[in-house]
């Protein structure tokens, strides 16, 4: 009886042991279903197709359009006696940006004047030769010469009108920097009573129109060849991280660094608000072309687990099945499935981990 009720016990535990054993190794493909209470708490993602495209990251930086920025230099020599703006103002066209007391301007005035006096002789001077003309004391030949001198004058005094407007058009000896464009002042290299020659090759302003700016992204060689001149972009910066930018590439850079291995590529952002500022760092996606035409879904879907990928596709009827996947191609967030999974299958995204152990030990 001893020895009946001992291998009683040893069966029992015997089966005990190979149904365990059955159960951690076989493939989990459980269905269990979940409250819509549970349901409304999780996060849900469908499966897409990638339809011949792909996401690529790039980090980026932001730029002054070159096309809408303007540096501004002396045209004469002399001493600053003021500066009406700083470093990060908006400013509009035309408007005065800082004074110079220039001996040069007066020396600009002083041709207007002397041209506008010599003008005025050879003009009557004119008048004259025709009244002499008509009455027969002088010929032809004189009165020609008295109109040609008036031309000239009248050019010379042209010209010098237009050097000293050229150079702020005052008659006070003053040179008046201006701003030639509608913008921010970026940039500024000049102070008060600050002393500057005509020939000074650094810029005292620039001014940037910042309606829209550019994003400059580097490419790596392996992804040159993914992208081109018109892909649609989304930046997002660490300034705004709830805010997406939209743009398109504009230009490729057709060069690559020999130090960092990688091309430049310009994407022109609008920036209303003037949001976006020069100096700021993002990061750009690229919808670039791809031969890749599988289902793509987000990569923190996927449950590694074993040596194995699985996801958590839910069915119609609330039911969960775990179902393991194979990877066709992964990058930075997208993940693409080449078996498994199908466009329109609805996965399970958050809290997937914790649903996959449960499965498990059920």
């Amino acid at each position: 009886m001893q020895n009946l009720y001992k291998n009683t016990v040893l069966i029992a535990a015997t089966s005990l042991f190979l149904a365990c054993s059955e159960h951690k190794t076989a493939t989990p493909n459980h269905k269990f279903a979940i409250t819509d209470s549970l349901i409304s708490r999780l996060i849900i993602d469908t499966v897409q197709q990638a339809n011949g495209k792909t996401e690529l990251i790039f980090s980026a930086k932001i730029a002054a359009n070159e096309e809408r920025r303007s540096e501004l230099f002396p045209m004469v020599s002399g001493t600053v006696n003021r500066v009406g703006v700083r470093l990060g103002d908006q400013v509009s066209a035309g408007q005065t940006l800082a004074t110079l007391t220039s001996s040069e301007m007066a020396g600009f005035d002083k041709e207007v004047i002397a041209a506008n006096a010599e003008l005025k002789n050879a003009e009557r001077a004119v008048k004259q030769a025709e009244q002499l003309f008509q009455s027969g004391l002088s010929s032809a030949k004189e009165l020609e010469e008295a109109k040609n001198d008036y031309q000239i004058k009248k050019a010379e005094a042209k010209r010098a009108s237009s050097v000293l407007k050229l150079n702020g058009g005052s008659s006070t000896g003053l040179y008046a920097i201006k701003s030639p464009i509608s913008g921010f002042v970026i940039e500024k290299n000049v102070t008060q009573n600050m002393q500057l020659r005509g020939d000074n090759d650094k810029s005292l302003f620039t001014i940037a129109d910042l309606s829209n700016v550019w994003a400059m992204i580097n490419v790596y060689e392996s992804d040159i060849s993914r992208i081109k001149a018109g892909d649609e972009v989304s930046l997002s910066t660490l300034s705004y991280p709830n805010k997406v930018f939209k743009g398109k590439i504009e230009k490729l850079y057709n060069q690559v660094d020999q130090e960092s291995k990688v091309m430049n590529a310009r994407v022109v952002i609008a920036n209303p608000g003037f949001l976006l500022k020069p100096g700021m760092l993002g990061t750009v996606k690229v919808s670039a072309n791809s031969a890749v035409d599988l289902p793509v879904l987000n990569s923190r879907t996927v449950i590694f687990d074993e040596n194995k990928n699985y996801v958590l596709v839910l069915g119609p009827d609330h039911k969960v099945k775990v179902r393991e996947i194979e990877i066709g191609r992964k990058t930075a967030d997208k993940t693409y499935i080449s078996k498994g999974v199908q466009a329109g299958d609805r996965i399970i995204a958050s809290k997937q981990v914790f649903l996959f152990e449960s499965l498990k030990t059920q």
